[in-house]
């Protein structure tokens, strides 16, 4: 790769974190299939839709299947949270976008790992770009 390439990398990472908003965490520690949370824990189905109040959060419709990345472990009194990708051959412009939903407005279907990695949560896991 030359300098270039990575000069203009650079440049628009810094961008990008120049328009990133640092908003509220909703938790401060979270459950995950591995230490860098690159794994899906489960899959899970939409029982309702969502939509989604920041841009922390992702969108669902009912009936939407979604990779469940991490959970998080919730503060007494907080609602409870996970994060994951909608999976849809019908909303393909929203997949891989990872953000957060209720955990009551799906059903767990299938887990890819039981055991889960407690680690805590940073201040990126709750940016909006």
């Amino acid at each position: 790769m030359g300098r270039a390439p990575v000069i203009l990398l650079c440049v628009g990472l810094l961008y990008q974190t120049s328009n990133a908003i640092l908003m509220d965490k909703l938790a401060d520690s979270k459950l995950c299939a591995d230490a860098e949370c690159s794994y899906a824990l489960s899959m899970a189905t939409a029982l309702d839709d969502f939509s989604a109040p920041d841009c922390r959060f992702i969108n669902i419709k009912k009936g939407q299947m979604i990779y469940v990345y991490s959970k998080l472990i919730p503060e007494e009194g907080a609602g409870v949270f996970w994060s994951g990708s909608v999976y849809s051959e019908r909303y393909v412009d929203q997949m891989g976008i990872i953000g957060y939903f209720p955990a009551t407005m799906v059903n767990e279907t299938y887990q890819f790992k039981e055991e889960t990695v407690s680690i805590p949560t940073t201040e990126m896991d709750f940016y909006c770009v």
